[in-house]
């Protein structure tokens, strides 16, 4: 089986790896420009490829150029079926791309689909108050976002204090070998599906940009502490002001006592011995365990030292 890796991100350079040390032969890898977050850069791909004996292209997108190289890429690779894999590929994949492959090209998404479909669903997850999170690994339609037939599938169970860090990590450790597992399947049996899509159930997300990430004290505590897990790590985090200077939130929890009060959301209601700090929000109180204030991560005392203050 020779399986082509198309993409960005640490897991799929992971995956790659345990493809190849899983015995699958990798005549091509095809890269672009990484993102911020990313780890793994379009250099890390390239040395990869050197490594394992695989041609390299860095294309952000395919043109009639890239078309005819892959179509190279096979006529002249070992014998056996040609099969894709593909994680945040800059470009879209036409089905004339796609039907180069004997297997199609699979595509690891972080979203239940048909629902979540798009873009940071995971984040929108998490917003959205859902209580699991769904991982797919699906054939691609040329031109189509997020379609095709399901070949794996798996759940990650959420609640009101996951970040999306935790999500990530649950990402790095099971894609590669949903991955593995779904080209197995199809291996021995090529027409094999899990589940088709119903499009009646799709639900599309739309980007996040970093700006949504700022805090609005009037919304619920519940509401807040999802935007700060939604936008954590590797993200750029959720944000408020103290002082005009920009406050980053990595960490909270819920708080709860029976305080009656009158207050402006955003109002600091406690400064904790253990460094954490009770902020008033328009329903209920939540409690900043970390923060990260001029580019240093510190405990919110380590800034804000009385009640008499109240964050923007």
């Amino acid at each position: 089986m020779n399986v082509v890796i198309i993409g960005r991100t640490d897991v799929l350079y992971k995956t790659a790896e345990v493809l190849y040390k899983n015995g699958y032969n990798i005549p091509l890898i095809i890269t672009s420009k990484e993102a911020p977050e990313y780890k793994k850069t379009a250099k890390d791909f390239e040395a990869l490829a050197q490594k394992i004996g695989a041609k390299f292209l860095y294309a952000p997108k395919f043109t009639d150029k890239e078309i005819k190289f892959l179509k190279s890429v096979r006529v002249n690779s070992n014998k056996g079926k040609f099969i894709g894999i593909s994680m945040n590929y800059t470009g879209i994949i036409q089905q004339e791309v796609i039907d180069i492959f004997d297997l199609g090209i699979l595509n690891a998404h972080g979203g239940d689909l048909p629902r979540y479909r798009g873009n940071a669903c995971q984040a929108w997850a998490i917003l959205n108050g859902e209580e699991k999170i769904g991982l797919c690994i699906h054939k691609m339609e040329g031109g189509k976002l997020d379609s095709g037939d399901i070949i794996e599938r798996k759940y990650y169970s959420i609640n009101i204090n996951t970040k999306i860090t935790d999500i990530y990590r649950w990402f790095e450790r099971d894609i590669p070998f949903m991955f593995l597992n779904a080209i197995k399947k199809l291996e021995k049996d090529s027409n094999y599906i899990l589940e088709k899509q119903d499009e009646s159930k799709a639900l599309r997300c739309y980007p996040l940009v970093p700006e949504d990430g700022r805090i609005d004290w009037n919304k619920s505590n519940v509401e807040i502490l999802r935007k700060i897990n939604a936008f954590n790590k590797p993200y750029n985090g959720a944000y408020c002001f103290y002082e005009n200077k920009k406050l980053i939130v990595w960490d909270a929890e819920i708080y709860e006592d029976q305080e009656k009060y009158c207050a402006i959301p955003g109002q600091i209601a406690k400064i904790c011995e253990d460094g954490s700090v009770v902020v008033i929000t328009g329903k209920g109180k939540i409690k900043m365990k970390e923060v990260e204030w001029e580019g240093t991560l510190v405990k919110p005392t380590t800034i804000i030292k009385g009640i008499r203050k109240r964050l923007k």
